[in-house]
């Protein structure tokens, strides 16, 4: 039997999957603290109840990983600290995130870390690690899902131009 051929936990890390996750943790507590941020600079009370489910889980993956690092010898990145509970009539107006501006900027990050999630599972040789990514792939388009729907319902959503056939090029 060779190196990679019992129990996927007992086999090491490679290079790629090292870097990958680590790279991964180290976004998702710089997202974490930001987040919680905007927690407070959130007016909308659907964003605000999402922000704090979506920081719940963000809480969960983190741990997962930060364990999955140290069972495997690889200290993880540094965390920025907790961010503070703040009201929202204590930010000035003009310093305040604004509840469309937080939910595309959310958006995005989902997306980016689909591809990342993609990314790490493509690399991995470890299946626990692929299918922990793929779990965590599977939970942010859940939350994209939701946030997509949040948007369309509050108006926020600024779709690109819409495409529609012309009647020139239907002939043709």
């Amino acid at each position: 039997m060779g190196i990679l051929s019992g129990n996927p936990q007992n086999e090491p890390m490679h290079y790629g999957e090292v870097f990958g996750v680590w790279g991964y943790l180290s976004t998702t507590r710089g997202l974490l603290a930001g987040y919680q941020t905007f927690i407070n600079h959130t007016g909308d009370n659907d964003l605000k109840d999402f922000l704090e489910d979506l920081t719940r889980a963000m809480k969960q993956e983190i741990q997962q990983i930060e364990n999955l690092l140290k069972v495997n010898g690889v200290e993880p990145p540094p965390a920025p600290p907790e961010r503070p509970v703040a009201s929202l009539e204590s930010i000035p107006a003009g310093a305040r995130f604004h509840d469309p501006e937080i939910a595309a900027g959310v958006a995005r990050d989902l997306a980016a870390g689909l591809v990342a999630c993609s990314q790490i599972i493509g690399q991995c040789i470890r299946e626990d690690i692929a299918m922990m990514f793929n779990q965590i792939h599977s939970g942010h388009v859940q939350y994209a899902s939701r946030l997509l729907r949040i948007s369309k319902e509050k108006g926020w959503l600024v779709p690109p131009p819409l495409h529609a056939k012309t009647p020139e090029l239907a002939q043709a």
